[in-house]
């Protein structure tokens, strides 16, 4: 049977995972970094491999329970996400001089009346979010696009603010909508999309059923000569009129001069212009153009197709120098978005925390000089992992262990932990370490039992919802990397 999902469902999904961030039990999320190793072809425990593509083009990750359980093998810091850091946002359409913009369509996608034929913007779109039918401007303005002077190049950009409908010199009709703040520019502005939200000025008056325009589908023939007023707009509406001008026999020109209110439907019938004065006029047809529930104006997100929200995380150097859990020593090839991960066993709080495991390094005997990247051994265990950063002034080893051989998987093909204070050797650099003995110690914010302490983010706890590979980020402890995530809905 046909059906449809509508923009409405999407809309709604993506307020409900807004909402869920501000709920009185809210969800937790938070935006992870992993991947300090190569991508590359890798061996596993059973001696196949598996091909993860290389730095310059990583394969795409797969929608699996595979995919999410080996997430947080390579995992380096997680960062949560406040509320202020999401948005709705849409699809960014700077006005550009010159160009042919659709107009705004309640029909787009359906039947012509009288023919078998898709009702289609000028850019062939056949839905209205797909159509280019608003602007941002230079100034950061938005305004919708309510008639296009027949499918004429916008020459003029439109400016100001009032609620009314506004008519620039080529023949353009804009409805202002909203503008960007400089905080919405800052955090949710990015080369393909834009904040969107609903100015309550333009909302409150706003007409719910209000026609602004009425288009010419057929001029008809034979008409009289003449301008012909308070013709009324049929329908289930109330009040609309419109002015029509009829020259050489036939429709030149309509314009609405009472936009009327609650119509969900409405015509201007033939009969009513001869009626008017227009004698003889036979086959006009007039397209009466519904505004939004509302009207225009009344809720930009809808309006607009704000079925798309930006997460936009800053990770500053290493966030802190309290916490340095995020570290600017390696770079990173993995992106993720995980809901209510868990730390220490309990839901995770804290604004930033690890993923890497660590080792803290005795004195005596002097540890050697541990090369980023490099595998480093445990002969005694058998354990293998891989060095995201030596800390020689705290004498802490953070690493990773991953499902593959010399990365965490032991001569027997399983991950094997390193214990003990047994010798750990570098396999590039040939530096070795010895584990601390101390029962409980802290160094650079983090608590040491006999030498070691896991990742402080749980394994396999939590959802991880968003997976991105991509090419090496390099981080500084100067440098920032904001992050915008764009989830379609």
């Amino acid at each position: 049977m046909p059906a449809i999902i509508t923009n409405k469902f999407r809309i709604n999904n993506a307020e409900q995972f807004s909402e869920s961030f501000s709920e009185a039990s809210p969800e937790t999320y938070y935006l992870g970094i992993g991947r300090p190793q190569s991508w590359a072809t890798q061996t596993r425990g059973d001696l196949r491999t598996d091909n993860q593509g290389t730095d310059s083009a990583a394969i795409t990750p797969s929608d699996s329970p595979q995919e999410e359980f080996y997430t947080f093998n390579d995992l380096l810091a997680i960062k949560k996400i406040a509320t202020s850091d999401i948005a709705f946002v849409i699809p960014r359409r700077n006005w550009t001089t010159t160009t042919v913009y659709d107009y705004y369509r309640h029909d787009y996608g359906t039947r012509i009346t009288g023919t078998t034929n898709i009702q289609t913007a000028y850019s062939t779109a056949t839905t209205l979010f797909d159509a280019s039918f608003y602007v941002v401007t230079s100034v950061r303005n938005v305004y919708k696009c309510l008639d296009n002077n027949s499918n004429a190049q916008s020459t003029i950009e439109p400016t100001g603010t009032s609620t009314a409908v506004l008519t620039t010199g080529d023949g353009y009709k804009w409805k202002y909508m909203y503008t960007l703040s400089s905080t919405q520019q800052a955090n949710f502005l990015s080369t393909d999309y834009m904040a969107v939200e609903t100015n309550s000025t333009v909302s409150s008056a706003a007409v719910n059923g209000s026609i602004n325009v009425v288009k010419i589908k057929s001029t008809g023939t034979g008409g009289t000569n003449g301008t012909f007023t308070n013709i009324p707009i049929r329908g289930d509406g109330t009040s609309g009129t419109v002015t029509v001008v009829v020259a050489s026999g036939i429709i030149s020109s309509v314009t609405v001069t009472n936009a009327g209110t609650n119509y969900t439907f409405g015509y201007i019938r033939n009969a009513d212009i001869v009626t008017a004065g227009s004698i003889n006029l036979i086959n006009s047809e007039l397209d009466v153009i519904i505004s939004p529930k509302g009207g225009h104006g009344f809720n930009a997100v809808s309006e607009l197709g704000g079925f798309f929200v930006m997460l936009n995380i800053s990770l500053e150097g290493t966030e802190s120098a309290s916490t340095g859990d995020f570290t600017a020593e390696n770079d990173f090839r993995k992106i993720i978005l995980v809901r209510n991960p868990f730390s220490g066993g309990t839901l995770a709080t804290a604004s930033t925390l690890r993923g890497t495991k660590a080792i803290r390094i005795a004195a005596s005997p002097t540890p050697g000089t541990f090369l980023t990247d490099e595998t480093i051994t445990q002969t005694s265990t058998g354990a293998t992992g891989k060095v995201v950063e030596w800390d020689s002034a705290n004498r802490i080893l953070h690493y990773i262990q991953t499902r593959f051989n010399s990365e965490g998987l032991d001569s027997n093909g399983n991950l094997t932990a390193f214990s003990g204070t047994n010798i750990i050797t570098g396999s590039t650099s040939a530096a070795t370490a010895t584990p601390s003995a101390v029962a409980s110690e802290t160094a650079d914010q983090i608590t040491f039992t006999n030498g070691y302490r896991g990742a402080e983010v749980d394994i396999h706890k939590g959802d991880v919802l968003y997976i991105e590979n991509r090419a090496p980020i390099t981080r500084a402890a100067d440098q920032t990397e904001n992050i915008k995530l764009v989830i379609e809905f």
